[in-house]
């Protein structure tokens, strides 16, 4: 490849503004991934389309691209879809009109997260122009539309889809806003893992003037509870805060006053870090429970079991690169929600460095112009340091 045929610059403000403007709430996509592939494609970038669709769940586009074919190949990854804007008229401006006011891009998804998605082809393009295209190895976006939904038709049958071709990433940044209030503050090197909970415990229902005659199941869904939300599950580790769990609903449907109900329910929420799994926290649970006695069912939903990737190569070659950039060492995080590293996690080395949070999921979403061209140019050093000679 000849200067003249070196890739465009991309600009990643108005690439992040063309993609806030596709209102792409899970499941829709709105056009977003023609605006990026039409950008990776003008590149020199292979796209695949990779729409999924399992029994009882939506149809999901997803998109894979590659420029390259050797080793050693780095994987940027992120997702397009959105959360719901909510009350539409509480925005300053339109939530999907991407204007820029005071230095800062509005819109929903600016931070969470398509703004690091345009500063992944950003930083691609100015990698490949100082390299008039030639590297000696792989760059990949793996770009999914069901992250913020269930994530069933994502990013895990896209890693299905990769292992299949007998395609194999060797080092994966995942886009996700990991800094509180600073560019630069945090790089997520692991996440806790989640675990939903709904107790359902029965009695039999009957007049409240005759309790003999009756079993009431309230006393127990409070003892039940009593149990576990009083009880320490650990006390963190050198890189995960204490494991917690939290009530977040108690129920028993019943509007009268004399009479004791035949069931209560409630619903609760376990973050948890390394030191436990699902299966493990499962089973303290039913101990629990069954300490207390008496008639119930648990449902158990677990969206990601908690990871760590250990620091090393990875998470040094992305703290070099923000340190190089920024100034500022970041710290080695697991705080926060799930995201699609845990998928990652399973098939190479990931960790997580974007924007900054503070604004995700809000009304007035909304990520600083500078921080763009930080992020772009953090994100070029990291492929500039992989790709050197080793």
């Amino acid at each position: 490849m000849t200067a003249a045929d070196s890739p465009p610059r991309i600009d990643a403000l108005e690439l992040t503004r063309a993609l806030v403007r596709c209102p792409s709430v899970t499941p829709a996509d709105a056009g977003t991934l023609d605006v990026l592939q039409e950008a990776l494609e003008g590149l020199g970038f292979v796209c695949h389309r990779l729409p999924f669709a399992a029994p009882g769940s939506d149809r999901i586009d997803n998109l894979y691209a590659r420029i390259g074919t050797e080793s050693p190949h780095f994987c940027f990854a992120g997702h397009t879809d959105v959360v719901p804007p909510g009350d539409v008229a509480a925005w300053t401006v339109d939530p999907f009109g991407a204007e820029v006011i005071d230095g800062a891009v509005y819109g929903r998804g600016t931070v969470d997260m398509k703004g690091a998605i345009a500063c992944f082809t950003a930083a691609a393009a100015g990698f490949l122009d100082d390299r008039a295209g030639a590297f000696g190895g792989s760059i990949s976006l793996l770009i999914t539309g069901d992250e913020e939904g269930p994530a069933i038709n994502g990013t895990a049958k896209v890693l299905e889809w990769l292992e299949a071709r007998g395609e194999r990433l060797e080092a994966c940044l995942v886009g996700e806003p990991t800094n509180p209030t600073r560019l630069g503050e945090m790089i997520k090197i692991g996440r806790r893992g989640s675990l939903s909970g709904r107790l359902t415990v029965y009695g039999t229902q009957g007049h409240t003037a005759y309790p003999d005659l009756a079993d009431n199941p309230i006393p127990r869904l409070m003892a039940m509870l009593a149990g576990v939300t009083g009880a320490e599950l650990d006390q963190g580790t050198d890189h995960f805060q204490p494991s917690s769990l939290e009530v977040t609903s108690v129920d028993v449907g019943n509007p009268a006053t004399n009479v004791i109900p035949a069931r209560a329910e409630a619903a609760f929420n376990i973050r948890f870090n390394d030191r436990h799994s699902s299966d493990s926290l499962e089973r303290w649970l039913r101990e629990r429970f069954d300490e207390v006695g008496g008639r119930y069912d648990l449902d158990i939903q677990v969206s990601g079991e908690a990871f760590l990737t250990p620091p090393g190569a990875l998470s040094e070659l992305v703290a070099d690169a923000v340190e190089r950039v920024l100034g500022t060492r970041p710290e080695l995080g697991t705080t926060g929600g799930t995201s699609d590293a845990r998928f990652i996690k399973d098939h190479c080395p990931v960790a997580e460095f974007g924007l900054v949070g503070e604004t995700m999921h809000k009304v007035d979403e909304r990520a600083a112009v500078g921080d763009l061209q930080a992020l772009t140019e953090v994100y070029k050093a990291v492929l500039d340091a992989f790709f050197s000679p080793r």
